[in-house]
């Protein structure tokens, strides 16, 4: 017996249909039930995908509005209790006030309530909602939109998989609200709200349950291995057939006990754990399932279907000729569809497959293994075709890249002197106020920027035309500093289109979809590029820009790079060579950057890292290695300017505490992180561990529309300077600007401004310097 099915498929669309029916309903353009109804529309495209693409079941339960986990909360009944919501208010309504701290259909802000923290998904650019807990937590069956999915999707005649996020995986992902508490302690109590769920969706008519359990790949405490099992043991008890799926990391030392587990199927991840596959085929028992998953649910590359074939014919012979065939995770990480993508050449398109060309590959090999591979001749052919053309391309590779990086010095990581000694330097030079004033680099992308942009991509706008638009953008965005008193200011970066894709365009090596966008939270979808070859940089790629803002202001003006490890996460990467190879081929092409903004003129050069935390493996052994040459090559792209040059960073939605050794190695004189949702607890680390150089800690939530006050902004900063001298603080907001209007932009700014200035009039009063 071969089945094929997914664990998780795009929620957004072909058109982002769901993003723009997102944005629509809460600017109050749209009603609940016209979100509704592009939901519903969705899930039944996507289950008909499915379905024609021969997996056995459909998925239910993996799309979501926001975020999974926030399904997660809302459905077991745990939305925290400092929101104060009423018994009467609509569910949508509860859930987009978790995700975004205001209520969806008026836009009126609830005081003082910021939305839920946000933080990465394991590790990768998405973002789920982090649930919070507290002794007082208490868990319900509390939403039935899961069971109203599963009834949509069986009136459809599918035979449906349930997905569900397990309990233990939900409370790991979630953080405790009470100094001393132990989210762990709460498992009796959800556990019962699980067994409920299940026996209902069994009820219900569900075929399968799928229960995500991806902390399985990490390095888990004992007392949470031990809660598996009999945790487990209750949801045996209701009779569902239940596949529990784990994904992204190894097993490790939580084979033996994944194995044990009392349930129907076993999904492993068999291209990030591949040499795991043959020992779980072992040790799972003979009546249990094994789900293989041997397609890359992370990556675009197109599979090599012999290789894939020759590691799963030794799986089936073992497992006695039962055996299911799956992405290694959820697609939700990868484009839906090639069918879109007109502009790229034939053959790099032929290298490529994104989710629905996954879905086939899975067809084939299927029916390979059940009729014989002379059965997908073709698709066979079509695979080694592919991968002979990716390996023989003169595109991929270039011999001034490789001459320069084994040229490289040892020292070509290194600043001139220590940060003792250039801060002293750079205070002299820029003459900087206590609690300088900054923002992380883009301001509003408003619809005229986005429309100019795309006229001039598609001819419509000639070259002058577009670049005095841009200009005038520029000049308004510098204006508006000026006036709000920042003390450093930036260009606003109206002319990219992402902080990645914008640098990718302009890089060899690189290349981009029209169409492949991916979700990173919520409504923000990104377009990853793709890195196929060896990077160099041709020609400067933000100079002329800065050096122009520069020309508006006698204030400093930042240089905005984006760092070689978040080019790198945040784009699908070739296969073919080490990541750590790519990393420092891109960090070569951003240090040529920032000698070119130096010779500008250009003072103060910001790299932005947000990815770094995000790409430490889940495993603890393999982060030393990681965190090498992730921070060699930052250092790289970096070292390579004078003492009086300022470098700083910013990093955003991650667990700083753990590689504050690794962040201060970094060497930036000043690191920017995001802190306001967390109510600046992300700093107590920084605090702790005597973090040497000079940190800006986020204020205020930019991804929220809420405007917080000038007295919680300055609360804030008094928690920071608790713990942060005040002559290393800067001021500043989470994240960049691009999402937010001007409005909301310039009176959240404005109070920011203000709270540097009591910041500093108290400081100076207590007679600190």
């Amino acid at each position: 017996m071969i089945h094929t099915h997914i664990l998780g498929f795009p929620r957004i669309g072909h058109q982002r249909e769901l993003k723009f029916a997102l944005e629509r309903y809460w600017r109050g353009g749209s009603s609940q039930n016209a979100l509704e109804d592009i939901g519903r529309e969705l899930r039944a495209r996507h289950w008909a995908l499915q379905r024609d693409a021969g997996l056995a079941w459909v998925n239910v339960g993996d799309f979501a509005y926001y975020d999974h986990v926030a399904n997660h909360i809302q459905m077991l009944g745990c939305e925290p209790a400092r929101f104060g919501f009423l018994t009467e208010e609509p569910e949508l309504h509860r859930y987009f006030t978790l995700a975004r701290g205001v209520a969806a259909e008026t836009g009126i802000p609830v005081p003082g309530q910021p939305a839920l923290e946000m933080t990465k998904w394991f590790d990768t650019n998405y973002h789920y909602l982090v649930p919070e807990f507290a002794p007082e937590t208490t868990f319900r069956l509390a939403s039935q939109r899961l069971f109203t999915e599963l009834s949509e999707a069986r009136a459809l005649g599918h035979r449906t998989k349930v997905v569900l996020l397990g309990p233990l995986s939900f409370l790991w992902l979630g953080k405790e609200k009470t100094a001393g508490f132990q989210r762990l302690s709460l498992l009796p109590q959800l556990i019962p709200v699980y067994e409920e769920i299940l026996r209902r969706l069994k009820a219900e008519g569900a075929d399968w349950i799928q229960m995500d359990e991806p902390i399985l790949g990490l390095d888990l405490p004992a007392a949470w291995q031990s809660a598996f099992e009999p945790a487990y043991a209750v949801f045996a008890s209701t009779g569902v057939s239940l596949m529990l799926a784990t994904y992204f990391s190894p097993l490790k030392e939580n084979l033996a006990l994944t194995c044990r587990l009392p349930v129907s199927a076993l999904h492993v991840d068999g291209i990030r754990a591949g040499d795991e596959l043959a020992q779980v085929a072992e040790a799972l028992p003979d009546h249990r399932v094994l789900s293989a998953g041997i397609i890359d649910g992370r990556n675009i590359w197109r599979t090599d279907l012999d290789q894939a074939l020759a590691r799963l014919k030794p799986l089936l012979q073992r497992r006695h000729g039962t055996l299911w065939l799956a992405p290694s995770c959820s697609l939700l990480h990868v484009p839906i569809s090639l069918a879109q993508e007109t502009t790229l050449d034939s053959e790099l398109r032929s290298w490529l497959a994104f989710a629905q060309e996954k879905l086939a590959e899975l067809n084939a090999l299927a029916q390979a293994l059940r009729a014989g591979e002379e059965s997908v001749v073709a698709q066979l052919d079509t695979s080694r075709r592919a991968l002979a053309s990716r390996q023989s391309s003169p595109r991929v590779h270039n011999s001034a890249v490789a001459a320069r990086l084994s040229a490289l010095p040892e020292n070509a990581d290194h600043r001139h002197s220590a940060f003792g000694v250039r801060q002293p330097l750079q205070r002299q030079r820029f003459k900087l106020p206590l609690f300088p004033t900054t923002t992380i680099g883009s301001f509003p992308q408003t619809g005229a920027i986005r429309a100019t942009r795309a006229a001039h991509r598609r001819g419509a706008l000639d070259d002058t035309q577009y670049r005095l638009a841009m200009a005038s953008e520029i000049a308004l965005t510098v204006r508006h500093q000026e006036a709000l008193g920042l003390d450093v200011l930036v260009h606003g970066e109206a002319e990219r289109n992402d902080m990645v894709e914008y640098f990718g365009e302009q890089l060899e090596g690189f290349a981009f979809s029209a169409q492949g966008w991916v979700q990173s939270y919520g409504s923000r979808c990104v377009k990853p590029p793709i890195i196929f070859g060896d990077v160099f940089r041709r020609t400067p790629i933000t100079v002329e820009w800065t050096r122009y803002a520069q020309s508006l202001t006698q204030k400093p003006m930042k240089g905005m790079l984006t760092g070689p490890i978040t080019l790198l996460q945040w784009s699908f990467v070739r296969t073919d060579q080490p990541r750590s190879h790519t990393a420092l081929q891109i960090a070569l092409a951003v240090r040529d950057e920032v000698h070119d903004l130096e010779q500008a003129g250009i003072g103060i050069i910001q790299i932005d890292e947000p990815a770094l935390r995000e790409g430490l493996p889940l495993h603890r052994d393999q982060w030393h290695d990681y965190l090498q040459w992730a921070c060699r090559a930052f250092r790289i792209a970096s070292s390579g300017v004078a003492d009086t040059t300022q470098i700083h960073t910013h990093m955003c939605y991650s667990e700083f505490n753990d590689i504050l050794p690794d962040i201060a190695a970094l060497d930036a004189d000043v690191i920017t992180i995001e802190t306001s949702r967390s109510d600046m607890t992300l700093l107590h680390g920084f605090g702790h561990f005597h973090y040497p150089n000079e940190i800006g800690p986020g204020v205020y939530d930019i991804h929220s529309p809420r405007v917080p006050s000038t007295e919680e902004m300055v609360r804030l900063l008094e928690k920071a300077a608790a713990v942060i001298p005040a002559n290393h603080l800067w001021v500043n907001p989470d994240c960049g600007l691009k999402t937010r209007g001007w409005p909301e932009t310039l009176e959240a700014l404005s109070r920011m401004v203000a709270a540097a200035l009591q910041m500093r009039e108290k400081t100076t009063i207590s007679g600190v310097n």
